[in-house]
C-alpha cells in the first residue's frame, strides 16, 4: 500500500518533532507544560501541529487508496502532502511566517483535494 510510506516518513517526522521538545524540557527543565519558555512552547507547537494534520491527511489519502485512486496521484499528494508537513514543522521551529503560510497552504491544499476525491470517489 503507498499509504503505508508517507505514513511511515511522517511517522518518523512526528518522532523528530517529539525530539525538539524533549530537548527544550531537558535544556529548560520543565516536566509538563511549557513552563513559560518561548522556545519549549514553539517546539510543542510545531509537534502539536503535526499530530493533528498528518492523521487526517493520512486517513483520506488511505481511503482514496482503497478506493482506488491511480498511484501516480497516491505518490504525488502523499509527496506533496510530506513537503508541506516538513515545512511546517521547520517554518514553526524557526519562526519563519513565510514557510509557515506555504505549508498551510500545502497541507490544506493535499487535505481539500483528497476529501474532493474521496467525495467525487463514493459518489462515481
Amino acid at each position: 500500500m503507498i499509504t503505508s510510506l508517507y505514513a511511515a516518513i511522517l511517522a518518523g517526522w512526528i518522532c523528530y518533532l517529539s525530539v525538539q521538545v524533549i530537548k527544550q524540557r531537558r535544556k529548560h527543565q520543565v516536566s509538563h507544560s511549557d513552563g513559560q519558555v518561548d522556545d519549549l512552547a514553539v517546539a510543542r507547537g510545531a509537534h502539536s501541529n503535526a499530530t493533528e494534520y498528518i492523521p487526517i491527511g493520512l486517513i483520506l489519502l488511505l481511503l482514496a487508496e482503497l478506493n482506488g485512486l491511480p498511484l501516480w496521484a497516491l505518490h504525488l499528494l502523499g509527496a506533496v502532502f510530506v513537503v508541506g508537513r516538513f515545512a511546517h514543522g521547520y517554518a514553526v521551529l524557526n519562526k519563519n511566517m513565510k514557510a509557515r503560510i506555504f505549508s498551510m497552504l500545502t497541507t490544506f491544499g493535499v487535505i481539500g483535494v483528497l476529501m474532493v476525491i474521496n467525495i467525487w470517489q463514493v459518489w462515481m
